[in-house]
């Protein structure tokens, strides 16, 4: 039999390492459990060290506040789901998870020490530096963790026999992306589908193969020679899910869902709950909650920092623009920002034309309403200082997509499909898409899209450090180009 065949090498392949294998599989709980020991050890060593390094007596507090942690540390890590199993969740989330678990255990002994007037038997410096450095050390064991778990799943042990419920597109983009990470330790052991296999590519060169229909799969779960199943099924086959579900509840197997949402152009989705009901978010923006506040103090910090650098300089470009030509110093044009809202963006004006009505036209090379001294400022972006103002305010970010005319809004809103997108977020003075060379005229659709495409691609992929790493790049190269005129 074909599937008894492929089970034969799953089984040949492990041979070499069945016991330390076994014994992570056996022992699963074990294990989470001695990394929630390690981690309050490491809670409770790192305030004993730094008390030591400065020289502080240990006293009964002391131990009181390290006991109250390692609770408090371990309550919250356990609600924030810190201890879960993700095969496939990557170290970044884990740490954001890490981070906020740790957040909230400062939040409360904050809120303690006020309400018992006992922060006074505490050395500050000591505290200050346990909240700081506690975080960094438990992100750094969980990343050695990490990675020495998905070592040991890529040479084989602790890894897990997998079957994939449909022959079609999605079954065989879910067999790609496990076979692609062997750090899962995620084993394909085949498809099974009663159909055949079809779809844009078929799976006649796929390393994994269809090896029966779905009464062999459930044959096949009820005598264990499978670990979990991922159905990946799309979401009109909704009779043949529910069957087969009631079918495997009578086994013990690890059952996935995996929504043929690939249809959708998702944008930070997200499952969470209305009430009893389940529900799945398409388009949303990365901004909420921690992830909001930090971008907008990111945008105070950085802006109030190059306003404070770039003051002298801004004044001495707004006597320039004011001796070039007649004109207002600072040009206001209204542009669509967060949630399409119009808002009033702010640049030094470059032209002898002030357009901010319903037909814009976008500056050219060699367009004849540039001024010289305009000129030089749009070639090297210094136009674009008074933004920093507008980040201050509120209405713009430092990193974004970059606003365009309410015009060209209206104009290529009904051009590209998902444009509007890029307004689920506040629009930035430098971006994703100009650092890498789509900044200035967009004169053919082509270009619009591409850069629609980066902007999209930047909101989908936000992180603090992604926006760092514009910045530096907007440094090294943003400021000009051949673009740029």
């Amino acid at each position: 039999m074909r599937d008894d065949s492929i089970f034969q090498t799953l089984k040949e392949s492990a041979s070499n390492n069945r016991n330390i294998r076994g014994i992570l599989r056996h022992h699963h709980y074990d294990i989470a459990t001695i990394i929630r020991i390690l981690d309050a050890l490491l809670v409770g060593g790192l305030l004993w060290l730094i008390a030591a390094i400065y020289g502080i007596p240990w006293e009964a507090h002391y131990s009181f506040a390290t006991a109250l942690t390692m609770g408090l540390f371990f309550i919250i890590a356990q609600s924030n789901d810190l201890y879960r199993s993700r095969r496939g969740a990557s170290l970044h989330h884990e740490s954001v998870r890490l981070w906020i678990a740790w957040l909230s255990v400062i939040l409360v002994l904050l809120f303690i020490a006020y309400a018992t007037q006992t922060s006074a038997d505490y050395s500050r410096g000591v505290i200050l530096i346990w909240f700081v450095v506690t975080p960094i050390v438990l992100t750094i064991w969980r990343g050695g963790l990490h990675y020495v778990l998905g070592g040991l799943r890529e040479h084989g042990f602790n890894t897990r026999r997998v079957a994939i419920v449909g022959a079609r597109e999605l079954g065989a983009d879910f067999a790609r992306t496990i076979l692609g990470a062997p750090w899962m330790g995620l084993l394909p052991v085949g498809f099974y589908d009663d159909r055949k296999p079809a779809g844009a590519r078929p799976l006649v060169n796929e390393p994994v193969k269809v090896i029966g229909d779905l009464n062999t799969l459930v044959n096949h779960a009820r005598t264990g020679k499978i670990d979990s199943i991922y159905i990946t099924l799309p979401m009109r086959a909704e009779e043949r899910i529910k069957n087969l579900l009631a079918q495997l509840s009578d086994t013990t197997v690890s059952v996935h869902l995996v929504p043929d949402f690939f249809i959708y152009n998702l944008m930070n989705a997200s499952w969470s709950n209305l009430g009893d009901l389940p529900i799945v978010s398409i388009y949303e923006t990365p901004f909420f909650g921690v992830d909001g506040w930090i971008k907008r103090l990111e945008d105070i910090v950085i802006s109030s920092m190059i306003l404070f650098v770039i003051a002298i300089p801004m004044v001495l470009i707004a006597i320039g623009v004011k001796l070039s030509s007649p004109g207002p110093v600072v040009f206001k044009q209204y542009r669509y920002g967060l949630r399409g809202n119009r808002i009033e963006v702010w640049k030094f004006r470059t032209m002898t034309a002030c357009e901010n009505g319903d037909d814009v036209t976008q500056a050219k090379r060699h367009d004849y309403r540039i001024t010289p001294f305009g000129s030089f400022l749009r070639r090297t972006s210094l136009d674009e200082l008074p933004q920093f103002i507008n980040v201050l305010q509120g209405r713009m970010s430092i990193v974004g997509p970059r606003p365009h005319a309410v015009v060209h809004n209206e104009q290529y809103r009904k051009l590209i499909s998902g444009y509007m997108l890029r307004h689920k977020v506040k629009p930035g003075i430098t971006g994703l898409a100009q650092v890498n060379g789509w900044r200035g005229e967009t004169d053919t659709l082509d270009k619009m899209k591409k850069r629609v495409e980066f902007d999209l691609a930047y909101i989908r992929n936000w992180s603090l450090f992604l926006d760092i790493k514009i910045i530096f790049m907007t440094l090294l190269k943003g400021f000009s180009g051949k673009n740029a005129y």
